[in-house]
């Protein structure tokens, strides 16, 4: 009877342990979508029932409308900002993943002892702050004839996105096992044709993590944004929509609230979609060099 009663109290524990940690993630989910939540409510309010202190900001004491969406996408230049966002994001990325991949792949397959080294000091390129990047960075635009041009921003983001893209394809390609190339050029690939047909498919999640991180960093950017493009038809999202939509002290809580929402939800959408590959990717990429 005595190990009988053990295993139901060890049964009982389990599930209690079960519910503990179910309760604390679905708290902890619920806590990190609240701002999400309000933005969503906030972006439907009327003026009336966001402006009263008595009514409460998590819920609905007026009809929802969808006026100051329409404000939005038909009297503000957020369409453009949007675009603008979407393409410089996607050139961004592209030249990222030229210059990374293959970089990365040189780094984790040179047979050098000071290789390990040379992917951590590209690393910790990552780690300058903007600011101390921003009057060189300035300079160099400058002299390239791009000063309140769309291609500022293609030019300078790469120096935020191919370091730590360097070092993440770097660990990624150290977990591939050199055997699987080494057969493919005993076989007759280049090679390059062991990177292209052997390496690079097998380097997939890895890729999938730098494109997701790289359209990030670049969506999120504020400071060269700001600096190096100040016509409306050229900003992007993070610059155009609190440069248009807060005049003075006038804030358009509203329409900026739903600009969160109309960003925020096609890349929660798309990072959703591609998660186990981009887990897949950081978690091959935290591989130590040597």
């Amino acid at each position: 009877m005595i190990p009988v009663r053990r295993a139901e109290r060890a049964r009982r524990r389990q599930r209690l342990g079960g519910v503990a940690v179910h309760a604390a993630a679905y708290a902890a989910a619920l806590l990190g979508a609240g701002p999400f939540l309000w933005s969503m409510i906030t972006a439907v309010k009327l003026n009336r029932d966001l402006y009263d202190p008595a009514h409460s900001p998590l819920w609905f004491n007026a009809p929802p409308t969808a006026d100051h969406l329409a404000y939005l996408w038909r009297h503000t230049a957020f369409p453009t900002f949007a675009w603008n966002t979407l393409w410089i994001g996607a050139a961004v990325v592209v030249a990222t993943l030229l210059l990374a991949t293959p970089a990365g792949y040189a780094l984790a397959r040179l047979r050098r002892p000071w290789a390990g080294r040379l992917g951590m000091a590209i690393f910790l390129c990552y780690l300058v702050p903007p600011s101390v990047l921003f009057l060189p960075l300035s300079r160099l635009v400058a002299a390239v004839g791009l000063q309140d041009s769309d291609w500022a921003l293609v030019l300078v983001y790469p120096t935020l996105t191919v370091p730590v893209s360097v070092w993440l394809m770097m660990g990624f390609f150290s977990a591939i096992p050199l055997q699987v190339e080494e057969q493919a050029l005993v076989d007759g690939c280049t090679r390059f044709a062991a990177f292209r047909r052997v390496a690079l498919p097998l380097a997939v999640p890895g890729v999938v993590a730098v494109v997701v991180l790289s359209f990030v960093l670049c969506a999120s950017e504020y400071l060269y944004a700001i600096a190096f493009v100040s016509p409306t038809a050229g900003k992007v999202v993070s610059t155009g929509i609190p440069t248009e939509l807060i005049r003075g002290d006038l804030f358009y809580w509203q329409s900026l609230q739903g600009a969160v929402v109309l960003v925020a939800v096609p890349v929660a959408v798309v990072f959703n979609l591609l998660l186990k590959r981009f887990v897949a990717g950081f978690t091959a990429g935290a591989v130590t060099v040597g």
